[in-house]
């Protein structure tokens, strides 16, 4: 549009020194010569008028013409080098997205610092840590090992409790029983913190635990059951203070 615009306004510059040279009514005159530069300043003025932009895109339709020409040129390129060209890389999109579905099948819902803050330990009335015990055996067996790491957290907290190293508290979550634990018993915090954290991933952030996961929380579950308390450290809150043969 712009040189057709030149041209125009080129064609009437002549146009005009031409009809202003016949006027004169002397033909044998030589033909009058514009410079150059007045010549480029005149097809200057002449396409800064408005009717010649009218018509031009915008500057957003401009940018987006210019992102969608590259990112077709990107495309391109990419089905040239591809095996098998524009169908190599669909395949190549197609196995992409089938690798992250089964990444996200895999560690489930990605939500930031799962915790328990918000919901209990125990969903119904807690029986005793032998019969969650039970449970999570008869869940291992099955290699159900989520609900066998769950029942075996609870089992955790109910043997704390029968101890008298936990005082009995409905609505106690994963995570204050195994800081409450972690006081009476120092040598363990970190595992039982561990234990607490893998109780709410599984719980709340749908992630989906593992055998080897499990055997750590088993693993606890056992060390704990002859791990005497530390009676130096101040009892858990509303704890009943053990008895000496509280540990045996």
């Amino acid at each position: 549009m712009i040189a057709r615009g030149l041209a125009e306004a080129a064609l009437r510059t002549a146009a005009g020194l031409r009809t202003h040279s016949s006027g004169s009514g002397e033909d044998d005159t030589p033909p009058v010569t514009v410079p150059r530069e007045p010549a480029r300043r005149a097809a200057e003025d002449e396409l800064s008028e408005p009717a010649y932009r009218q018509d031009e895109p915008g500057l957003v339709r401009r940018v987006l013409d210019w992102v969608w020409e590259h990112i077709g040129d990107l495309l391109g390129s990419a089905a040239d080098a591809s095996p098998g060209g524009a169908v190599g890389l669909i395949v190549i999109a197609l196995v992409v997205v089938l690798l992250l579905v089964a990444l996200r099948m895999r560690l489930g819902s990605p939500r930031p610092g799962p915790t328990s803050r918000n919901g209990t330990l125990f969903g119904t009335r807690p029986g005793t840590a032998a019969d969650h015990r039970a449970a999570a055996d008869a869940h291992a067996a099955e290699h159900r090992w989520s609900e066998a790491l769950q029942e075996r957290m609870r089992a955790i907290v109910l043997s704390l409790e029968e101890r008298a190293l936990l005082d009995p508290r409905p609505g106690r979550t994963a995570d204050e029983a195994a800081t409450d634990a972690g006081r009476a018993l120092p040598g363990h915090a970190t595992e039982l913190a561990n234990a607490a954290r893998a109780f709410d991933e599984v719980t709340y952030a749908e992630r989906t635990a593992d055998e080897a996961a499990y055997l750590r929380v088993r693993d606890l579950d056992h060390a704990l059951r002859s791990a005497r308390p530390d009676l130096a450290r101040p009892a858990a809150a509303g704890a009943v203070p053990p008895s000496p043969g509280a540990g045996r």
